[in-house]
């Protein structure tokens, strides 16, 4: 038992949407909600440089952005409460390199949910490796690279739908300002998840992202990342003429403070511009607003073609104890319909880890 940890977390939250237009020019009711989350994890370490890990959590299978629950829906009259595996893995390392086999957490250094949801965990292979530097420009430089299946097709590799990863992250300035350009390769992409797609289409993704510590004291750090699809999507018929060249996201934040002891308290805010094929909408985050693929037979969020502005505040009550705000507000770039649809959001989450 000794080899043996285990962690896990509660969430409760307090949530409110107004302000949430349709692409048809109505407006969808005023919703308030309460919801949480519960996830559970354990680890073994097998040998000194090997384990296995798994979590798991609360939430609807077909919704893997969303691990959340809605008090009342769903599983009315008090029935049972949908729980399922959001990682499992078997994890080596040796000297500088280190990797995993099978179901975990996103591997890539990343700043935000904008691109990918901390919710969402890929399968597939991932290797990692770390070479330092002692030197005043450049402290240490990062490879990380990976090859992720997110539908097998039963035959040969090439034909799955998948995802492949390469990033180069480094660390300059003691340590205060990090670097990290990526790109990303999308196979075989349906339009629509969860089996109603139309078409598939590829992405090939380069995102440069950097973050930097201003100010140590208070802690203020700033962060900005520009994303490109340099996939030509003049080749498919089926995208409109208006999202053809609807490619390219930027995102820029800032925040003040950190969460380290109690007492401890944190401001921040993020600005995002996230055009229609700059991302894969239905891995990213479904915090921003409402809208999904719900019309469509999905209940994924379709989280690009935005433009909107978060404020968020935190408090740490006590260690593993904190207590967080967050206000969204969001307007469409380019309407599907007679009208961009809008939203407004709020949120207040309680998070109990142990």
């Amino acid at each position: 038992m000794k080899r043996v940890t285990f962690t896990g977390d509660f969430r409760f939250r307090i949530e409110q949407d107004w302000n949430s237009r349709k692409s048809d020019g109505t407006y969808r009711d005023n919703r308030s909600r309460l919801r949480y989350r519960f996830r559970f994890g354990m680890n073994y370490q097998l040998i000194e440089w090997a384990e296995f890990g798994m979590r798991i959590r609360t939430g609807f299978r077909e919704k893997q952005q969303d691990p959340h629950l809605t008090l009342g829906e769903g599983f009315k009259e008090f029935s049972t409460i949908p729980i399922g595996f959001e990682k499992l893995y078997f994890k080596a390392h040796y000297k500088k390199i280190s990797g995993w086999l099978g179901k975990n957490t996103f591997p890539f250094v990343k700043q935000n949910e904008l691109f990918w949801s901390d919710n969402v965990f890929p399968d597939g292979v991932f290797i990692s490796g770390l070479i330092p530097f002692e030197n005043s420009f450049i402290q240490s430089l990062q490879l990380n690279g990976g090859h992720f299946i997110l539908g097998t097709s039963g035959t040969t590799f090439d034909q799955d739908q998948y995802f492949q990863g390469f990033q180069v992250v480094t660390s300059h300035i003691n340590k205060k300002l990090t670097v990290f350009p990526s790109f990303y390769y999308f196979h075989e992409m349906p339009n629509i998840p969860d089996g109603n797609e139309t078409y598939y289409l590829d992405y090939s993704i380069l995102q440069i992202g950097t973050n930097a510590t201003i100010i140590e004291k208070p802690n203020i750090i700033v962060g900005l990342d520009y994303y490109h699809n340099l996939e030509n999507l003049n080749r498919y018929d089926s995208i409109p003429i208006s999202f053809k060249n609807q490619k390219q996201g930027v995102v820029a934040s800032i925040g003040i403070g950190k969460l380290k002891t109690r007492g401890d308290w944190a401001v921040g805010t993020t600005f995002s511009y996230i055009e229609k094929y700059a991302i894969v909408d239905f891995l990213a985050q479904n915090d921003w607003v409402r809208w999904d693929y719900s019309s469509y037979g999905s209940p994924d969020g379709r989280l690009s073609n935005f433009k909107g502005l978060e404020l968020n505040a935190a408090y740490l009550i006590r260690k593993n104890f904190r207590l967080k705000v967050r206000c969204f507000m969001v307007e469409q770039l380019i309407p599907f319909g007679i009208s961009k649809e809008t939203g407004n959001r709020i949120r207040l989450d309680l998070d109990i880890g142990f």
